[in-house]
Formats: structure tokens, sequence, C-alpha cells
């Protein structure tokens, strides 16, 4: 029993390292959804598994599922030994995708249904990003991660101090933070595998609000060291800071470009806070983006490098607001505040008193994804 065990998660690790070069791209230009039948998963684990896919495919907002005989592209799977085997067959019954998945029952489906998307669609999915946040379930401001869909909380610092500002690199296995312990707010990154800690931003005054460089080496956040707050950024060892603004007024909460090359920024050298964009590389002063809103706070870029998110508020509420650079227009989404895109640059997750809401951009669907947490703040998500 042992002995066949170990041969099938054997075969399934050599199948992925074959199959995973083998994975077409189709690009579907064409704006209905695309129809799919998704097949009950076979194998110990196929109740549950197929269950999580189901949620995957519905919530990416890509796909319409249909019975079987009615849709162009038919979803099967087979768990065994702790491995999927996933496949995507289109209606002549070619293979579009083949892939092997290890991991959790949950790790695996996400991973799958992200590969769905990015074959039939050519985006990258957002199923396998974990979310970070910031809840006061214990009494104190902790830093928690789940799963996009709520699922699998864990708390991950356990300070008993105040700990807000979380910031996940690319892939999800570093996050930054700012924390107290030393009695000042200073930053700290934490590898996610191992649980070990440093603190790498500790200037003379306020240390705040990291965002990861799209290539994962350095962060950008906000630093008084020079008498108010300015735009740094500094090397994830903790070396290598510059200051990137020279305001009058104060600077705060970056977001870089997909390309690393730009951060949009908060300022108020107009008289509120405004949305600022500056060379990431600094030298110069920042461009002010024009939104229509007195009050624009908390900016997150998106991955297409298209659009910015970000709070307003008007008559003391809060939206989330997204800002087309491209086209110039901006559109008030959903009430709400803290908005994080998601990796295919339409889904945002943001928090709304003791909830956190996924809300998919173009059709406007929100989807409450946890609560119970006590207040939640600050959502982070990775891509």
């Amino acid at each position: 029993m042992k002995k066949s065990f170990l041969l099938s998660v054997l075969l399934c690790v050599l199948s992925v390292v074959v199959l995973a070069e083998e994975v077409p791209t189709i690009t579907v230009r064409k704006s209905d959804r695309i129809s799919l039948t998704l097949l009950p998963v076979l194998g110990s684990e196929g109740l549950a598994l197929t269950r999580v896919l189901q949620k995957d495919l519905d919530l990416s907002g890509w796909f319409a599922l249909l019975g079987k005989g009615q849709a162009s592209y038919v979803v099967s799977g087979t768990t065994v030994g702790g491995c999927l085997q996933g496949k995507v067959q289109d209606a002549s019954g070619g293979n579009v995708l083949s892939k092997n998945y290890t991991g959790t029952a949950r790790g695996r489906a996400h991973l799958f249904a992200d590969d769905i998307v990015r074959t039939l669609t050519g985006k990258n999915g957002i199923a396998s990003k974990r979310v970070a946040f910031v809840s006061t379930r214990t009494g104190k401001k902790e830093i928690y991660l789940c799963d996009y869909d709520g699922h699998s909380v864990i708390q991950l610092t356990h300070d008993a101090n105040l700990s807000v500002r979380p910031a996940l690199g690319m892939e999800g296995r570093k996050l930054a933070y700012t924390g107290y312990q030393s009695g000042y707010a200073d930053i700290y990154i934490v590898d996610i595998g191992s649980g070990s800690r440093q603190r790498i931003v500790k200037f003379p005054g306020t240390n705040s609000g990291a965002a990861f460089s799209p290539d994962g080496n350095r962060i950008a956040c906000t630093v008084s060291r020079d008498g108010k707050p300015e735009i740094y950024v500094v090397g994830i060892s903790g070396a290598g800071a510059y200051r990137v603004t020279r305001t009058p007024g104060v600077a705060a909460s970056p977001t870089w470009s997909p390309d690393g090359r730009e951060i949009i920024y908060v300022g108020d050298e107009s008289g509120g806070p405004q949305l600022y964009r500056i060379s990431a590389h600094g030298g110069g002063s920042g461009e002010r983006i024009s939104t229509g809103f007195r009050y624009c706070t908390e900016p997150s870029w998106s991955p297409d490098g298209r659009k910015v998110a970000f709070n307003v508020r008007t008559d003391g509420a809060f939206s989330v607001a997204a800002k087309d650079l491209v086209t110039g227009t901006t559109r008030v989404l959903a009430t709400g505040e803290n908005p994080a895109w998601g990796a295919d640059s339409r889904h945002l997750i943001f928090s709304e008193g003791s909830s956190l809401i996924l809300l998919d951009s173009q059709t406007g669907r929100r989807t409450n994804v946890l609560s119970g947490f006590g207040r939640l703040s600050e959502p982070a998500w990775a891509y």
C-alpha cells in the first residue's frame, strides 16, 4: 500500500515536469463568457475538489458553466495519491490543457482554475493568490493570511501590539508590514514559509506603508527621517535607501507600476490628499493625477498598468473608485475602502467594516469572502 502511494506521487511529480511545457494558450477576445462543462472530479477527494473548482471558475467571471454537451470546453480531473490530474478538452475532444498538480486539496483546485483561466483567456488567474489583512480578532491589530475566497485563515503576527499596513511580494512568499515592537513605527519583512522576521527600515521617526517592487527586490515606503513623511525606496535587506519625493507637504501610500519605473503616491500639497505619479528613481516632481475628487487615498496600481484603484471620501463615507490611466475616465465602483487589485486586473478585494469583499470591476458583482474576525482592514493581494 505504501509503495503504491509513493509510486503514484512520483509519477504525478514526473508528469508535472513533462506536461507543464505542453500547455497551449488560447486567446479569447470575445466579451461574452466562455462556456464550460465541469465534470465531477474523480477520486477520494473528488467532491471537495469539484466544489472548490466550481466556485473558482464562477468567481473568475470569465465562464458560463453549462451541462454536458452544451459547452465549448469540458473540464475534468482525477485525484490520486495527493495529485490532481486536470484536463480541459474542446468540443471535438482535443486536449487544450493537461497538467498535474500537487499540494493541499484546495491548493490543487486553485492552481488548476488559474491555469484554465490563463489557457482559455490569456489572463492571469486569482484563485491561487493569497490575501493578507489586518484583524482586531484578538483585541489587537494583527496580520492574517487567507485564500482569496476567505478560506484557510492563519494568524501571521502575534506581536500583541500594533501590526498594520501589510504588503505581499511577488508569488506571496514574503510579507512586509509596519510594527511597533521597538516603540516606534518600523518596517518588518516576514518569510512566510519559515516564519523568520527581519526589521529592515528603522530610521528615526516613522517608517510605514511598504509596497514591494514588481521584481521583489525593493520596497517603496513612507519615511519621516527628514522631518516630514516622504517616499523612499529601500532594498529588501534594508540597504540602498534613497528618497523619491521632495514635496512641500506629506507623501504616503506608494504603489508601483508593473514595470517598476514609476510610483503613484498620495500627497497633500494641494490642500487635500490627492494622487501623484513620479519616477521611481526620484529626482523630479510628482505629476498630479486628475480624479475629480477632493479626497483620494490608498492607491493600488493594476498589474496590467492601465488602472489605479483608490479610496474616495464623500459626505464622510468611503467608496472605492478606479481611474483608467489610458482613457482618463474615473468610476466609483462600490462602498468600502483599501482596494487591492488581483492578478487579473479585473477583480478587487477591499474592506467594509467587518468584511472582506471581492468585487468584479467589470460586472459589479460583490462577494463577501470573509467576516467574523473582528474589524477587517487593509487587505493586500499577492500577484
